[in-house]
């Protein structure tokens, strides 16, 4: 909230799509929404490109969603196609801004090493988690509380090869995190039961989606994030980082999760659903956005 003394930031929004496939109607109207809200507030809207998975990202997917996202009706005011002030905008470009904050993480001691697999993890909690959400992990690498910090040694010196090494943030069990959403209102969540000690870089030299958001927001000064509602309990994560790295957080809105006919949630692989599909099948986008 602003105070007589300050004045509100101005508004920046950001779509920021992943290019490891067709872009889909689910995509399209969280999408949709953010640039209503940017255009709502007078506000800039911003095309991130987070093409961080080297083993999905393809070139041809880039160049599709170039093309559908105009084919849509969406403009941005700053990208990779339109520069900006807070470029480069794909976070492949973007790898110092990440391990600058990694290394504050290590320095500070809210970063740790961790030689547990996504595997190893499933079978030491022996039991389910919700859908893809990062399993609850059960601290088998965390250090003692009177731990010294982590050796502040930079992910570039490492070697994926020969090491197999995830850097986790540590989280305070039992703290409670709460939040406004724009959307869903009030946000509780538990540090401990609803999620652990999350990765931030990943053993193949890349950062983790937590942290590289959290830096790119910051970085561009995004005011206000809208995404789909099942990133909510990411949000109580990326606002630790927030506080970790001494920034402030953006204001968050989460859509709705468009689903198909049996209820499941949209992904890519609902091909006949891609805004691809749909403009060779002459599809009209306006007709599409009537029931939202």
């Amino acid at each position: 909230m602003s105070t007589p003394e300050s004045k509100p930031r101005p508004y920046r929004g950001r779509l920021a799509p992943s290019p490891t496939g067709y872009l889909h109607l689910g995509h399209a109207r969280t999408f949709w929404t953010a640039q209503r809200r940017a255009c709502e507030n007078n506000g800039t809207l911003v095309l991130r490109i987070e093409d961080l998975d080297r083993s999905r990202c393809r070139p041809n997917f880039v160049t599709a969603m170039f093309e559908d996202l105009a084919w849509f009706g969406f403009k941005w005011q700053e990208g990779p196609d339109v520069g900006g002030l807070f470029g480069p905008y794909s976070q492949s470009e973007r790898m110092n801004l990440y391990r600058s904050a990694l290394q504050q993480l290590q320095q500070s001691g809210y970063a740790y090493r961790c030689s547990c697999s996504r595997q190893d993890v499933l079978r030491a909690v022996q039991a389910p988690h919700q859908g893809e959400d990062e399993p609850l992990y059960p601290g088998t690498c965390r250090p003692k509380s009177d731990a010294q910090p982590s050796e502040k040694r930079l992910p570039s010196q490492m070697s994926p090869s020969t090491e197999r090494v995830n850097w986790r943030f540590r989280v305070s069990d039992g703290e409670t995190i709460q939040f406004v959403d724009l959307h869903y209102g009030p946000q509780v969540f538990v540090a401990g039961t609803d999620f652990g000690d999350f990765v931030v870089w990943r053993h193949d030299n890349v950062p983790a989606y937590h942290l590289a958001v959290v830096v790119d927001d910051a970085a561009m000064q995004i005011s206000e994030v809208v995404r789909g509602a099942d990133l909510l309990k990411s949000t109580a994560r990326q606002l630790l980082l927030y506080r970790a790295l001494g920034w402030s957080p953006p204001d968050y809105f989460h859509c709705p999760i468009l689903t198909d006919e049996q209820g499941v949630r949209l992904a890519k692989r609902h091909d006949a659903l891609s805004l691809r599909a749909l403009r060779a099948q002459g599809a009209d986008p306006k007709d599409l956005r009537k029931s939202w």
